[in-house]
């Protein structure tokens, strides 16, 4: 059995306007990452290995609270959000007509135009993370998170989720030839003193 930690990255300028990141490649803010350098990954997952998606902001993440580079993946980028990269949500909502809705009625085949579905992200993370052969922590982004939850869970993108996805916090997934099975329990990163 193979336990994977997954963090979400830090705070982006686009977050904190609302703006849909997708794989465009926007760092963290310097509020991320002031507060990012007085946090670390608690034993012993700072001694697992290490990997983030390529994207700046889980590389930078990755490296605030691990004190190391990680290895980088593909596999771990973010969902791709086509033609609503850099909208807000909120906007998109707001226009029946452009085909938005919220988690809870996506399904896993919802698609944003010129995107791709979680479905699509599910096709790369699962074998990606069935190749793991150490305990690791993957700094990555929300749709990545949501996907492995989602799938680690039995959770189809209808309904409320099972889940909410925090910063800071490390969710735990086994993985095990048997099944996956997702900790209900978060842990914490530890605080530098």
């Amino acid at each position: 059995m193979i336990r994977l930690a997954l963090l979400r990255h830090g705070h982006t300028d686009w977050n904190r306007a609302g703006r849909i990141q997708g794989r465009t490649d926007v760092p963290l803010d310097d509020d991320a990452r002031a507060h990012l350098a007085g946090l670390f990954l608690p034993a012993p997952w700072d001694s697992a290995d290490l990997v983030s998606s390529p994207l700046a902001r889980a590389v930078q993440t990755a490296e605030l609270v691990a004190g190391r580079p990680p290895r980088t993946s593909p596999a771990l980028m973010e969902m791709d959000w086509g033609t609503w990269e850099g909208l807000r949500g909120i906007d998109l909502k707001a226009n029946p007509s452009s085909g938005f809705r919220d988690i809870e009625y996506w399904g896993w085949d919802f698609t944003p135009p010129g995107g791709e579905s979680p479905a699509d992200l599910r096709a790369r993370l699962v074998p990606w993370a069935n190749g793991l052969t150490r305990d690791t922590v993957a700094i990555c982004h929300i749709g990545v998170m949501r996907v492995l939850l989602a799938h680690a869970m039995g959770w189809d993108f209808k309904g409320a989720p099972p889940f909410q996805v925090k910063r800071n916090r490390l969710y735990l997934i086994q993985i095990d030839p048997a099944g996956w099975q997702a900790s209900p329990d978060q842990i914490r990163l530890e605080h530098r003193v």
